[in-house]
């Protein structure tokens, strides 16, 4: 009697500690999981930009228009098969209204990366990132001129380095570029735009699609309308393709692997923003356009400048701070 007492307390004794152990490696298993998310951002992101900057400008495969059909394609054929491969529920559109509310997304969409691959036949990385910071600023312009939306006057003021780091950037870009400088503000106000029209556009609680299925049906029409365009302003494109593949069949891996970025750019940032807090997420993505800036020199050996480094930083501090007023203000 006294011996089966004493086992039992013992398993008592125990229960706890086992509890706790498998509460433990579930955390460190979820810790596990989120930072191998992130690491697939980072790759995917970085890998897809210095994959672009390589074949438009140090391969010499200047058709940025086909690349970025080439890219759309990869995103709506793997958008296509991961929901037939999928149990979760899909949410098609809703009415012919959302359906073109959709299209207009997705041609500011198509634009966008257009113009920013444009850029960087003729930026370096490191400027085209630098540009690129000041997406806040531009979303916070177009809310108010498209939405009359307004911000809180810190926010505002948060937005005056954001510019400055850009102006003192450019300054002192030694291979500064004016056209591909047009193009990355291009793109960068593009972005905004699209941000800004989907908050108008699929405001309503019923026409609210997540990012991966709004990839879905904008990459279709991004397609639609780069073909076209492929054929009218880059109508050497697939024969300089056939050339290349035969002069280096790793020319048609290269390319394939960059589109295939293209998609998982898209959905590791979906996963991360699923699996991360909105804080978490600001850090990620100003640190993200860092390491960015630094592997691309390090590869490219692009010049950089004293100049061209202090107005990146004070760009992306001023990308914080904007962060930091929008979330008080809220």
């Amino acid at each position: 009697m006294g011996h089966q007492q004493q086992q039992e307390e013992e398993n008592l004794t125990l229960l706890p500690t086992t509890t706790m152990s498998a509460a433990g490696a579930g955390a460190a298993g979820g810790r596990a999981f989120t930072v191998g998310l992130v690491a697939a951002w980072y790759a995917s992101n970085i890998g897809v930009l210095l994959l672009n900057k390589f074949l438009l400008s140090t391969y010499g495969f200047r058709y940025p228009v086909f690349l970025t059909a080439c890219h759309m394609s990869a995103c709506a054929v793997l958008s296509y098969a991961a929901a037939a491969a999928s149990s979760a529920p899909r949410t098609p559109p809703r009415s012919r209204g959302q359906l073109a509310r959709v299209a207009l997304l997705g041609a500011v969409f198509c634009a966008s990366v257009v113009a920013g691959n444009v850029s960087l036949r003729y930026l370096p990385v490191s400027f085209n990132q630098a540009v690129g910071a000041t997406t806040p600023f531009f979303t916070a312009v177009l809310a108010y001129a498209v939405a009359a939306r307004r911000e809180a006057c810190a926010t505002y003021a948060a937005l005056v380095p954001v510019v400055a780091g850009v102006v003192i950037a450019t300054g002192g870009e030694p291979s500064f570029h004016l056209f591909g400088f047009i193009m990355c503000v291009g793109a960068t106000a593009a972005r905004a735009l699209k941000t800004v029209l989907q908050g108008i556009l699929l405001s309503s609680e019923e026409e609210k699609l997540n990012s991966m299925d709004l990839l879905r049906y904008m990459a279709p029409v991004a397609v639609i309308l780069l073909i076209p365009a492929t054929l009218i302003m880059e109508r050497d494109a697939l024969s300089m393709v056939t050339v290349l593949v035969r002069e280096d069949p790793s020319f048609i891996w290269i390319l394939l692997c960059n589109s295939s970025l293209a998609y998982f750019v898209n959905l590791t940032n979906f996963l991360v923003t699923k699996h991360t807090s909105p804080l978490t997420l600001q850090v990620l993505g100003n640190a993200k356009g860092a390491v960015a800036v630094v592997v691309s020199i390090l590869i490219f050996r692009n010049p950089v400048t004293f100049m061209g480094m202090l107005g990146y930083g004070i760009t992306v501090t001023g990308v914080v701070l904007y962060g930091e007023a929008k979330k008080r203000s809220k």
